[in-house]
């Protein structure tokens, strides 16, 4: 009787429907399989070495001509995916990789009707893309939801197209929300209802029939389900649709810093209370350098929104309205600042800046050794060496040792140091300096700006 009632309290918790069958009678008419044609030219095929004048010249030269020449013709190739109607009048969503260089889209409905579509917008940051066939009449078509307060342990149900078998439904539940696999806008919900290829582009429904993900990508060492799928949240990809459907682009807005995540050494060199914003590292031509910001700035709220770190900002940036004016909340020198800028555009960015011309430099570089770093001064013959501008400034590192925080930390050999606690270096005593400053005022670290290939990063360093 205990074990029973045991069961039972579990079974309440969990909330498990006793069937998904209602729910997916309702949803599945506006689910689609998606069949793209794509025009492949093969490779060119050598024709046959014949020296000039042998009798099997002629021979060869005939065979060829029944072939159709020594090349072989373009072959036709088909895909298949998955996708979902949003609207009575025909607008589909489904993954950008699913029609990527398709030359003909055909979409199959629940009832086995076929239309042509007509590709409207994609976007390859976040592998969406819209679709629109023309129909005589009313489509069924379903809604999206709110991903944003979709919980882990939510059941899911998955609808598509896999492996090419027709409509197919598999239900799980959501196991981690805010995956981030490789690109720059990526928030996807994991789940291990079963997704194979032919899902992508299909829709992940909550329990309410609404869509709060975009079936995209699954973990696998073989191809097929192993419980690790990866769905692009709702919160994402109803900006982008809405953005597709108007502009047949997205317009992302642009802030115009390059920054990096603030940890515990970074934030205790900058006397930061938690390691948490995102520090601008550079500040190239843009609205954030318009508006006042700087390098060695910690990015704190943007929009009312408080910053965690460098990922959430760049999503809150690229989905907010393109020349909104929007309040920044900086720290700099530990006091707050409060910024009004009005963003730009990141598809039209090029995100360039000018660089400080200074000169000066001696022939002979200065060299020494600290903090687990040979460094010397930057010469003309070393910035030819590195292949660095005449108005590179700063002490380049031309040794390390690999036991050191340092080297633990990512700092190699040509790495140039611009600043350190926050302040220009551009001689071994500039440094020495800086060292001794962080020593007498308490500090255990000194925060280090150091430029690799153009890209700047800001590095802390423990002191001894």
């Amino acid at each position: 009787m205990i074990l029973l009632l045991l069961q039972s309290v579990m079974a309440a918790a969990r909330g498990a429907p006793e069937s998904f069958a209602d729910l997916a009678d309702r949803v599945s008419p506006a689910v689609v399989n998606i069949t793209t044609t794509t025009t492949v030219a093969q490779p060119a095929m050598p024709g046959p070495i014949v020296p000039e004048g042998s009798p099997f010249e002629d021979f060869f030269r005939d065979f060829l001509d029944r072939r159709g020449g020594p090349n072989n013709q373009p072959q036709r190739s088909q895909a298949l995916g998955s996708g979902f109607v949003i609207s009575e009048d025909g607008f589909i969503v489904t993954n950008n990789h699913v029609i990527d260089g398709a030359d003909e889209i055909m979409v199959e409905f629940f009832s086995g009707d076929e239309l042509p579509a007509k590709l409207i917008g994609r976007d390859a940051n976040t592998d969406i893309a819209v679709l629109k066939v023309e129909s005589e009449g009313p489509l069924p078509f379903v809604t999206f939801g709110d991903s944003d307060v979709a919980r882990v342990g939510d059941w899911v149900l998955a609808v598509g197209n896999p492996l090419g078998q027709g409509f197919s439904v598999s239900a799980g539940i959501i196991s981690a929300r805010n995956r981030a696999l490789s690109g720059t806008y990526d928030d996807y919900i994991q789940t291990d209802a079963a997704i194979n290829r032919g899902n992508s582009g299909g829709p992940l429904f909550n329990m309410d029939g609404e869509v709060i993900g975009v079936n995209t990508a699954i973990l696998s060492p073989n191809g097929g389900s192993i419980g690790i799928g990866f769905s692009m949240s709702s919160a994402v990809v109803t900006k982008v649709v809405d953005q597709l459907k108007e502009f047949g682009e997205t317009r992302r807005g642009w802030l115009g810093v390059r920054i990096q995540d603030v940890d515990e050494g970074v934030a205790e060199a900058l006397g930061l209370e938690k390691a948490a914003g995102a520090l601008v590292t550079d500040v190239p031509e843009g609205p954030a350098r318009e508006a006042g910001i700087q390098a060695e700035d910690v990015i704190v709220s943007f929009d009312g929104v408080e910053v965690t770190d460098t990922r959430s900002l760049v999503r809150q940036v690229g989905a907010t309205d393109v020349g909104k004016t929007v309040r920044v909340v900086v720290v700099r020198d530990g006091e707050e600042t409060t910024l009004k800028i009005k963003l730009g555009r990141r598809e039209t960015a090029d995100g360039s800046g000018d660089v400080p011309d200074t000169s000066g430099e001696s022939a002979a570089p200065e060299v020494e050794s600290m903090l687990g770093m040979t460094v010397s001064t930057l010469t003309p013959a070393i910035r030819d060496e590195l292949g660095l501008s005449d108005s590179s400034t700063g002490l380049v590192i031309q040794e390390i040792d690999q036991t050191s925080e340092a080297f633990e930390k990512g700092l190699r050999v040509g790495d140039v140091i611009e600043e350190a606690g926050q302040q220009a270096v551009e001689t071994v005593a500039e440094l020495e300096a800086q060292i001794a400053s962080a020593k007498d005022a308490g500090r255990k670290s000194l925060l280090l700006l150091v430029r690799r290939g153009g890209e700047p990063r800001y590095t802390a360093l423990t002191l001894q």
